[in-house]
């Protein structure tokens, strides 16, 4: 692990590494780690750019009639939320299940790092991996499909920002969940399918029923998804921002509750 900056230390006992510079040396570290899994990175790189174009195949002009959506407008979202569940959620599951199962875990906890520490920075990688695919999504379909730049970008920014703390919140509670790192892979396959076909990335939800509609608006990812959305479309009101950031942060809180719970750092014997 990468030297990492120090602070000074009482006379007669040995410095002590700042946050930040454990961070840093932890996040290094698990990006190594991250390159050599071909599985990992595969899913992490390159489904999120697949999915999106094979699902806009099942998309039209008639699907959405009604919605003031264009293809555009749903495709960009959706190919923003599954680099969300796959370079971060469904990664993160795999790599803190494997680095519990490995012992890894177990044995930073001997050290200077405290918990949140360590999970932020197995975390750091995927996040990142993550923020650069959103970029190069926006760009790609934005020049693909002609939709123009966003009419309020902060709420763009907003919905990635939740979006991330949520994929990683709740890919540390699956992981938490699952005996295994291999049943952990299990476990988040209806996580993904749920949030896939719920929270708007295919399908908008104006056009579900409205009892179907309003059990989806309230899954974890549909307001973060909304918010993204609005970014672009600069028509949510007042209201449907504060609904969409207070169901997120309302998981966020709940999951976080749950980790602190329930997240194991070394295997069942």
């Amino acid at each position: 692990m990468s030297a990492v900056t120090t602070s000074p230390a009482p006379a007669g006992q040995p410095e002590r590494t700042r946050p930040l510079g454990r961070l840093a040396a932890l996040a290094r570290a698990e990006l190594a780690l991250l390159v050599r899994s071909k599985g990992v990175m595969f899913a992490a790189l390159f489904v999120p750019f697949a999915l999106p174009f094979s699902v806009a195949q099942t998309v039209d002009d008639e699907t959405l009639k009604g919605t003031g959506l264009t293809l555009g407008l749903v495709l960009l979202p959706g190919a923003i939320g599954f680099s969300l569940l796959f370079a971060v959620y469904s990664s993160l599951v795999t790599i803190y299940a494997t680095r519990r199962d490995e012992l890894v875990l177990k044995r930073l906890r001997t050290g200077e790092l405290r918990d949140n520490e360590i999970l932020a920075g197995t975390a750091v990688p995927s996040i990142i991996i993550g923020l650069v695919q959103s970029a190069v999504l926006i760009v790609a379909v934005t020049a693909l499909l002609d939709i123009g730049a966003p009419k309020a970008p902060h709420l763009a920014v907003l919905g990635i920002l939740i979006g991330i703390v949520l994929m990683v919140v709740l890919a540390a509670l699956t992981s938490a969940l699952s005996r295994t790192a291999e049943s952990a892979q299990v476990m988040a396959m209806p996580v993904l399918l749920v949030l896939m076909l719920g929270s708007g990335m295919v399908v908008p939800l104006e056009v579900f029923p409205d009892s179907l509609a309003s059990v989806c608006e309230r899954l974890p990812l549909t307001g973060a998804m909304a918010l993204i959305r609005g970014g672009w479309t600069g028509e949510l009101s007042g209201g449907d921002i504060l609904t969409a950031a207070v169901t997120s942060l309302a998981w966020i809180a709940l999951s976080l509750f749950a980790v602190r719970r329930w997240f194991r750092w070394e295997p069942r014997r």
